[in-house]
């Protein structure tokens, strides 16, 4: 019967993998061909998109952008939360018209929405202020109070709502009941229980999700462009519509949709950071 021979650890080498070195090879090489390709074609004209990236008017639509994701994305959160509060509560016939919100939000398309927002006054033509089936105190044209900002901020928002209000739900639902009851027993109320105990371990499901969501809302921005808002889009097209130079100016906006993302993505990372301490 032979002696098996001792294995030495320090002599092991790396074991070869041919087919990584393979991809490796394909990847670089393909990389240089996407590089080659942006610098040699003349047609993308990099000195337009130079000229163009800080031109004032643009900035004009990339701050519109901005803001307008801010107020949505807050608004649709709040709204969010407080359907997803009606859906976890034990009055039935407020979960079913929460359920029905969510529904019929999500289902419908968000161009659809803001086109249906903006007009609004078709169907109709004033907005009253006033007791219901009483009298009128005040009442306005609605073409006047639903301009395109305000046919933007409403549908978008009535449209994130829907999606952070099943968010919300299912961070809630990924907590343990019984922290809750725990917290119940330290002498918590209801309150403080969500505040201190429930929110912040939900908070760890919620970030994530919360995060994609903002970066998908601030790029459906763009399809406010179509009710004539002036966002990074619109400004964009105004200037391509003068110029006839459609690719460049294309660019233009691609480059800030992408500054603006990768930003909005090291803060998410950062907040999901913040919020798995102890998790591991």
């Amino acid at each position: 019967m032979t002696e098996a021979h001792p294995v030495d650890v320090a002599a092991a080498r790396p074991r070869i993998r041919p087919m990584r070195w393979l991809a490796g090879a394909a990847m670089l090489v393909l990389a240089a061909q996407l590089g080659w390709f942006l610098v040699s074609n003349p047609r993308f004209e990099w000195p337009v998109v130079g000229e163009y990236l800080f031109e004032p008017h643009i900035l004009l639509g990339l701050g519109m952008t901005l803001l307008l994701t801010v107020i949505c994305m807050t608004l649709g959160s709040l709204l969010g939360v407080l359907l997803a509060a009606g859906r976890l509560g034990g009055f039935r016939p407020l979960a079913w018209a929460c359920n029905l919100y969510i529904g019929v939000f999500r289902g419908v398309p968000p161009l659809v929405q803001l086109l249906f927002w903006f007009n609004l006054g078709y169907l109709l033509p004033r907005i009253s202020l006033g007791i219901p089936f009483g009298p009128t105190f005040a009442s306005w044209p609605t073409n006047s109070v639903i301009s395109s900002f305000t046919a933007a901020v409403i549908g978008l928002t009535l449209h994130e709502a829907a999606y952070m209000a099943e968010i919300v739900r299912a961070g809630i639902l990924a907590v343990d009941g019984g922290q809750k009851d725990a917290a119940r027993a330290m002498g918590f109320t209801a309150g403080q229980s969500f505040v201190k105990v429930v929110l912040p371990q939900a908070m760890r499901v919620i970030i994530p999700p919360t995060g994609s969501q903002f970066i998908s809302l601030l790029k459906g921005t763009s399809l406010v462009s179509v009710i004539a808002l002036a966002d990074l889009l619109r400004s964009v097209q105004i200037v391509y519509d003068r110029t006839y130079q459609v690719v460049p100016l294309l660019i233009v906006a691609c480059v800030w949709y992408l500054a603006v993302v990768t930003l909005l993505s090291v803060g998410q990372q950062r907040l999901e950071r913040h919020f798995g301490k102890g998790q591991r």
